[in-house]
């Protein structure tokens, strides 16, 4: 006992807990929930030549050129997914960064639902008077790490280097980025750090196809590779992230970063039309929202999310409330949700069926517009300044073992509902129709489940965004 006690401690080094939430996570890791982190994993093998490896979609092109690469270098789903999140944070930091958060649902063969991975990020502890742009904890790797580290198959650290790289070398400027940095122009480039980094030399920001260098972030990123992800949190680069934040009007702490930290759920479900579906569950609460949206036929998810939230603010609400509302097929609907943020979304899936579906934001695009000092990570907006995203995710299976589906979905107060339109044509096996709305979607198909090889899987993503959809089927030489 006094073994697996010193194995899983390991673990939570890794992660970088403490105190109480130290000890809520090592119950956790003594009943299964958590993987070890200490003992080496196998390193990523070259694949077998021939044959189905996998399928990505993701909002930003070369994110998902990572992941694909993991695939066919042999690493499963959940370590393509992770390296993805990661790579999104260089390439599409204005959805996506080391300063903000999100949500990932995980399956693999042989297991009835799944693990959700939810790690949206809290506001900081100091007040307003201390903080002009209150910024969230830094959460995205933290999370990425736990699901990676219960689903994946190799060292974590491997998995940064694409990211590092990509932050290093420079990456060109992706069509949403480059929509997203026009959207926020004049108020970005107010900040002489972030124009820096996303400004050029007439005086607007980088536009379509410049290449955007980050090297801070590219620090930032080697010492999470080389020290670990705890280092993040409790840390050296913790110290010097409070510090950036604390210039930058983000009103963070030492304690804070400590203290928050993703949490593993049971998915809510629902059965359908002979398939069993997995959707994200509270506080990612646009998983409730795409479950009601789905079961209407794809409509109804903002007015099903407003009603939970506001039942969450007069008597609370548990995972267990929203899978009972499911089941009593009368959920409520409570009008219209204020303007949320912007997020982006993915889903990976690898030969073996297993599937990693998640959602990310900043709270804001760019979240405060600002970065944590020599880090190079933009701050995530605080959740107390803004309303929460929408943040729709869901995995469609036959039984325990028979991959068929995943769907995610952008698009602020649609996205529930997007993701539902999508989860529906990607089991029916057909492209959805999309004429109108600013709803994105991506979605993995497999009509004939993956023990059929694979040969009939395929991804989409909304030809009307800037995503790609990207499968790797090697040839025997």
């Amino acid at each position: 006992m006094a073994a697996r006690f010193n194995k899983h401690r390991s673990v939570l080094s890794c992660i970088g807990l403490s105190g109480r939430s130290r000890m809520v996570a090592l119950t956790l890791a003594l009943t299964g929930t958590l993987a070890a982190c200490g003992g080496p994993k196998e390193k990523v093998s070259q694949p077998a030549l021939g044959g189905f490896v996998g399928e990505v979609v993701a909002d930003e092109p070369r994110a998902a050129l990572v992941a694909r690469d993991v695939l066919a270098k042999g690493g499963n789903a959940a370590d393509a997914a992770a390296a993805l999140g990661l790579a999104l944070s260089v390439s599409l930091p204005s959805r996506a960064s080391l300063g903000g958060g999100g949500a990932c649902i995980a399956w693999r063969p042989g297991e009835s639902a799944g693990q959700a991975f939810v790690f949206i990020p809290k506001g900081g502890s100091q007040s307003d008077a201390k903080a002009d742009r209150p910024a969230s904890v830094p959460l995205l790797a933290r999370g990425l790490f736990l699901m990676q580290m219960r689903y994946g198959s190799v060292d974590f650290a491997e998995l940064v280097v694409p990211a590092r790289n990509m932050a290093s070398h420079g990456v060109p400027i992706s069509g949403l980025l480059a929509a997203d940095l026009a959207a926020v122009q004049s108020s970005l480039l107010a900040d002489d750090k972030i124009r820096a980094i996303f400004g050029n030399d007439t005086g607007h920001v980088l536009v379509a196809d410049d290449v955007l260098v980050q090297t801070r972030l590219a620090g930032a990123l080697e010492r999470l590779r080389s020290a670990g992800v705890g280092d993040l949190y409790t840390g050296a680069l913790a110290q010097t992230f409070v510090e950036g934040a604390q210039a930058a009007g983000g009103g963070l702490s030492t304690t804070d970063l400590r203290s928050d930290v993703p949490v593993a759920e049971p998915p809510l479900t629902v059965h359908a039309n002979g398939v069993d579906i997995s959707f994200l569950p509270p506080p990612a609460d646009g998983g409730l929202g795409m479950a009601a949206s789905y079961l209407a036929g794809g409509h109804g998810g903002e007015p099903a999310v407003a009603a939970w939230r506001a039942r969450q603010s007069s008597r609370g609400g548990s995972v267990a409330d929203a899978q009972a509302l499911l089941n009593s097929g009368s959920l409520p609907a409570g009008g219209a949700l204020p303007a949320l943020p912007a997020s982006t979304s993915f889903v990976v899936t690898d030969r073996q069926g297993q599937t990693v579906a998640c959602a990310l934001s900043m709270n804001n695009l760019f979240g405060t517009g600002r970065i944590a000092g020599s880090t190079g990570i933009v701050l995530g907006a605080s959740p107390a300044q803004r309303p929460q995203p929408l943040l729709a995710a869901g995995i469609a299976h036959q039984g325990k073992d028979e991959f068929r589906a995943a769907a995610v979905a952008s698009g602020q107060n649609v996205a529930a509902d997007t993701a539902a339109i999508a989860m529906r044509a990607a089991l029916a096996g057909v492209r959805p129709q999309v004429t109108n709305g600013h709803g994105r979607a991506n979605f993995v198909s497999c009509p004939g489940g993956i023990s059929s090889g694979g040969g009939r899987c395929f991804g989409w993503t909304d030809p009307r965004g800037a995503g790609l959809a990207v499968g790797y089927k090697p040839t025997a030489h």
